[in-house]
């Protein structure tokens, strides 16, 4: 290639590859390492780039996939690898930026074939793969060190030892990526692995002790959200050099060097949104989530989400558990405000729910913060979008809700929190409300969405389950907030009385025939009568617990009075009806005796005073409203495929064949 410029179409037919996939066998202490490694190029940073890449040299792939059992040249570029990394710490203080330079070079190498080699391959070929070596004539072969684990163990300690610099960031994004890819056989499974090689290797023997440091690490890379430096600072800085661009420093490393390639064009510059977003801190949490719901070992529980599930704020003075060897303390603060900045994409937020479900020492911080608006808010526009979001996104967003909401003072803290105009609710201006009510209005609209759209009874259930938890401590509802409670009810009367109306008329024609099969009206019926329920008894949760505080909810349930009557004598509802009933007697009798033509002012105020004046004792006590979050059991049928379904759209740093990819279909993501 010498000096000229090189296209990703000349790859296959490059010497050094082809050196490397042929053939004859290459000494680990051969010089040819330093030519191999003395390769320039801007890392490819999206799925698109390394398409084209992985198009590019997959004849040189399938190649070592043949050669390699006489050559053993795999396990020789990996013990290259494995030998520069024991002075990468070092380089890293001392600046020596062509040693880092050719060890991110070995390992990106290693990375691209590994890729290939899980996707076409057994666990039992690949492990094959990674012990053969050159056998001299006439010698015995011996047990060889276990490779696997060894690159393993190396790439962790390189995650969690070496100083995230200008000049490291791509090696440690590309061990962080290594690490992945190395777990990526589950994508190539239909079934959920249960204990595969690599998991074997990460939960026990030589990785095991490195846990808690490697999650540890993991979370302060999303934490910190380190920008990729601009390309060329973190080895040599670019010189033109007649058609390409060389490193001037590389020059002296040894001849015939590969020339600088770039991914989409010589010199391009990345997109806008990339240069915004931090691959290590996208990569890092992509890797924290898929260890931490790696399935447990028959005989011990899974370390990393253990490690996730007991680590501590630093502000804690109490001793960690020596029960737990796992557990470490890391900055709340900087991981709140994280988390709050970060929810759009579904892997944060998917970490923020793993958290609050798992972590007892994260929601009780998250619980006691003031500004918990920051949280919540981003969470309320994932909702609010339900149709620009996928389902699961929205599950999650839901469930974090369903779980805030389970604790009484977040129910009631919300509902002090003032918010001057959000921008990104369309549906009416909103210059000033509360957090409260705004959670009110987002979860309703969500339900309604749903009605209309997906019919999900699962996300029903939560919405409403929410609403009830709530409900005891509604504490000035705003008006608008107020109505959409009443509006839900009334959109679901009228479900119900559609429904009714379609079964008795299906029941009519049935009786002069007896051919068709009858749809399945009563199976509606039941669901629609207990969502009415729900929302009945979370009106009634209200009203006898916090009647004086909301004026606006009495109004809007007078205004449309109407709409409870047929319910009161419904077997399904009449106890429920009791307290509502009475609620609206007594303020329509006190509207009544003020006279006619009253302002919206006027009534409100005969609803504060009539609220003062209504005996408590007349409100029957109904059990308290109480709906708390339960996994379902084995969760992993879920959650497996859906981080892994989130690796695989990531734009950032990783490729996979969609036709090779077996644990979901590519339109579950």
């Amino acid at each position: 290639m010498g000096a000229n410029s090189s296209s990703i179409s000349e790859l296959p037919e490059n010497e050094y590859l082809k050196k490397l996939s042929g053939a004859e066998p290459i000494s680990e202490n051969d010089p040819f390492w330093n030519q191999l490694l003395s390769f320039s190029f801007t890392t490819p940073t999206n799925s698109a780039d390394l398409k084209l890449l992985e198009e590019a040299t997959i004849s040189v792939c399938k190649s070592l996939v043949e050669k390699n059992p006489r050559t053993g040249n795999l396990g020789s570029l990996i013990k290259v690898f494995l030998s520069r990394t024991k002075e990468l710490k070092i380089s890293a203080e001392c600046q020596n930026h062509l040693f880092i330079w050719q060890a991110h070079n070995a390992l990106f190498i290693i990375c691209c074939l590994l890729k290939v080699f899980i996707s076409q391959m057994s666990e039992e070929e690949l492990q094959l793969h990674f012990t053969y070596e050159e056998k001299t004539p006439g010698s015995y072969g011996t047990e060889c060190e276990d490779l696997i684990e060894e690159l393993l163990c190396c790439l962790i300690q390189l995650i969690v030892e070496i100083p995230l610099l200008d000049i490291t960031y791509s090696i440690s994004l590309e061990a962080v990526t290594t690490l992945i890819v190395f777990l990526s056989c589950q994508l190539f499974h239909k079934e959920i692995l249960r204990e595969s090689m690599v998991h074997k290797y990460l939960m026990r023997g030589r990785c095991l002790p490195y846990t808690s440091r490697l999650v540890k690490t993991l979370l302060y890379n999303f934490i910190r959200q380190e920008r990729s430096p601009p390309p060329g600072t973190h080895v040599f800085q670019q010189q033109t050099d007649g058609g390409g661009l060389l490193y001037g420093i590389a020059s002296g490393v040894a001849t015939g060097l590969w020339t600088v390639f770039t991914l989409g064009g010589v010199g391009s510059k990345a997109t806008t949104q990339l240069e915004q977003c931090s691959p290590l801190a996208n990569q890092s949490l992509l890797l924290l989530l898929v260890l931490a719901n790696l399935t447990d070992a028959p005989d011990t529980p899974n370390p990393y989400r253990q490690a996730i599930m007991s680590f501590k704020n630093t502000q804690d003075s109490t001793a960690l558990s020596s029960s737990n060897p796992h557990a470490f303390q890391i900055n709340f603060n900087s991981l709140y405000t994280a988390l709050c900045e970060q929810q759009k994409s579904d892997q944060a937020t998917l970490l923020l729910y793993m958290l609050l479900h798992q972590n007892s020492n994260v929601r009780t911080y998250v619980l006691a913060r003031t500004d918990i608006e920051n949280l919540v808010l981003p969470i309320l526009e994932i909702l609010y979008h339900v149709e620009d979001r996928n389902s699961h996104h929205v599950y999650m967003a839901l469930i974090i809700l369903l779980i805030l909401t389970e604790d009484d003072g977040f129910n009631r803290s919300i509902h002090e929190v003032i918010l001057k105009n959000i921008t990104w609710y369309a549906e009416r201006v909103l210059t000033e409300i509360s957090l409260g009510s705004l959670l009110i209005l987002v979860v309703i609209r969500t339900i309604q969405y749903n009605m209309t759209r997906t019919r999900d009874k699962y996300l029903h259930t939560n919405c409403l389950a929410a609403l009830a938890n709530m409900s005891a401590q509604f504490r000035s509802l705003h008006q608008y907030a107020a109505q959409r409670i009443i509006s839900l009810f009334s959109l679901l009367s009228k479900k119900h009385n559609k429904v009714l109306e379609q079964a008795t008329q299906s029941l009519r024609g049935s009786l002069g025939s007896n051919d068709s099969p009858l749809p399945d009206y009563a199976q509606d019926l039941n669901v629609i009568e207990e969502v009415i329920r729900m929302m009945l008894e979370i009106i009634n949760s209200c009203l006898t617990n916090s009647l004086h505080h909301n004026p606006n909810l009495v109004y809007a349930l007078l205004y449309k009075r109407d709409l409870f009557e047929q319910f009161r004598t419904h077997p399904s509802f009449q106890d429920i009806m009791q307290n509502i009933d009475l609620v609206i007697s007594f303020f329509s009798s006190r509207l009544e005796q003020a006279g006619a033509e009253l302002s919206v002012e006027r009534v409100l105020e005969i609803i504060k005073q009539g609220a003062v004046a209504l005996p408590k004792d007349r409100l029957r006590k109904f059990p308290e409203l109480k709906f708390k979050y339960v996994e379902e059991e084995q969760p992993e049928e879920f959650f497996i495929p859906y981080v892994w379904s989130l690796v695989y759209n990531s734009a950032v740093a990783l490729y996979w064949n969609p036709h090779d990819i077996q644990l979901f279909t590519m339109d579950s993501g």
